[in-house]
């Protein structure tokens, strides 16, 4: 089951105006140490596009989850980082993740889903948040539902 799913658009040159207004105190306030060390490996365009990629997955998230930045949630208790594979996952902490608990029916895991892309001067991240009975390893509902249309 679907419980929540938040889309974010970001412009890059927003948030490299942050960072170059306010540098390390914007970057320690909104970014956890893994995405900055993610982003800081980087150059250039590509090293703000990852950071703004990681803030619309803040925002897409906190919209998924319902809450906004409210309720406790705060832009460093949602975190980007990448599978072995390079894929992004998120990983919830504080505020965000008591909400995701709230949200989630009892006696079923939440799954998260991220999809992150950057085309400048934009970075879009989607979040799907979907509610599996305990052990499952059941595919997201959406794909097994297009799965049936073939």
């Amino acid at each position: 089951m679907i419980l929540g799913m938040g889309t974010d658009l970001c412009m890059i040159s927003r948030i490299e105006q942050s960072v170059e207004r306010f540098g390390d105190r914007f970057l320690d306030r909104v970014f956890t140490p893994a995405e900055r060390t993610h982003a800081d490996r980087l150059t250039g365009t590509a090293r703000m596009g990852s950071y703004a990629k990681r803030w619309a997955a803040k925002e897409a998230c906190a919209k998924a989850l319902g809450t906004g930045f409210a309720e406790g949630v705060r832009l460093q208790d949602i975190g980007v980082c990448n599978s072995l594979k390079g894929a992004p996952e998120l990983r919830l902490s504080g505020g965000a993740e008591q909400a995701l608990q709230r949200l989630t029916p009892p006696g079923h895991e939440a799954q998260l889903f991220v999809s992150l892309t950057d085309d400048p001067p934009f970075a879009l991240a989607q979040v799907i948040i979907q509610s599996v009975p305990p052990g499952s390893s059941a595919p997201i509902e959406l794909l097994a539902n297009a799965a049936k249309l073939r």
